[in-house]
């Protein structure tokens, strides 16, 4: 692979590292530093002429910030004469706001694919989107990798029966769904009803947890008030244990307290987005590595092999 060069920001060193070591191919040499009020700068230390670029970030907190470095990072790699600018993207952040969903607001998860397209990359990977459709918001070509391979061979390891696959809220069912006939389990939903951004209450469960361990999937964990929420009405319906597994970790204001203080037993998360501190700390808390899958995905896309068969 003489011809590709990995390099990686600020935002997530740890998974970029495991990246690089599956690659068996050191990161690039890049500095990403700070001017003195603040402005972030950029310089590539190698030369990068007619080479394929893989440029790993993933858009998490601090979100504005790692998504400028991204930017100018991409930015560099074109005025310095990349033949090709992959952005490799583990958390693509903004997802959420993928629509109007009332007057006079932004489609800003629109937006940023502008910003990346206009600053010249060429395609993009990132993981588990939170509305597939973002995919169809680029002219550039976007593969969408899934964790559920690395979290369902979890779910085998730890809890190879009585499982009950609960979608926490109707958004989620098609996912639920597809783990659920994977792990040859049952399915339940929770009828949730959102009263404002980040606070949910649940009201009801559809299925059966009876006596049952009770896996919850989510993409994504924020402020934990859907997960906690859920969790507790599986609970009260009989369910003997309640594990949940997301691919991003957000993790924002009170999710740790919440989770805590909540009847889940575990919340197990992949890597796309570092733990906080306080995060690490909180003994429900566990981490999957997707490392792995991201690598093969680059390693495909560098060969213009497929990568149909890294999803489940």
């Amino acid at each position: 692979m003489k011809g590709l060069s990995i390099f990686a920001g600020n935002s997530n060193p740890v998974l970029s590292d495991m990246i690089s070591g599956y690659l068996a191919k050191p990161l690039g040499r890049l500095k990403v530093d700070r001017f003195s009020d603040g402005e972030t700068q950029v310089e590539i230390q190698e030369n990068v002429r007619k080479q394929e670029i893989f440029v790993i970030q993933s858009t998490c907190n601090p979100v504005n910030d790692n998504l400028v470095e991204l930017l100018l990072m991409i930015d560099a790699f074109k005025r310095s004469s990349a033949s090709r600018i992959t952005a490799v993207i583990p958390y693509f952040g903004y997802s959420r706001q993928d629509k109007k969903v009332s007057p006079r607001v932004p489609i800003s998860a629109k937006l940023v694919a502008d910003l990346l397209e206009n600053t010249g990359v060429h395609r993009v990977i990132t993981m588990d989107l939170h509305a597939g459709q973002i995919q169809g918001f680029f002219n550039c070509p976007v593969d969408n990798l899934y964790a559920a391979p690395v979290i369902i061979d979890d779910i085998k390891t730890r809890y190879p029966e009585n499982l009950v696959v609960v979608s926490p809220d109707a958004g989620g069912v098609e996912r639920a769904r597809a783990y659920a006939k994977r792990l040859n389990a049952g399915l339940a939903i929770v009828d949730k009803r959102r009263s404002a951004p980040n606070k949910a209450k649940a009201m009801a469960i559809i299925g059966d947890v009876q006596d049952k361990i009770a896996i919850v999937i989510d993409d994504m964990v924020d402020t934990a008030g859907t997960l906690t929420e859920a969790a507790s009405v599986i609970v009260d319906n009989g369910a003997n244990a309640v594990h949940a597994y997301c691919t991003h970790p957000v993790l924002s204001g009170p999710a740790i307290d919440r989770i805590n203080k909540s009847s889940l037993s575990s919340l197990v998360a992949t890597d796309t987005i570092p733990l906080s501190e306080e995060a690490k700390l909180c003994g429900k808390i566990e981490t999957l590595s997707i490392a792995k899958l991201v690598g093969e995905a680059i390693v495909r896309s560098y060969r213009g092999d497929s990568v149909n068969s890294l999803f489940v």
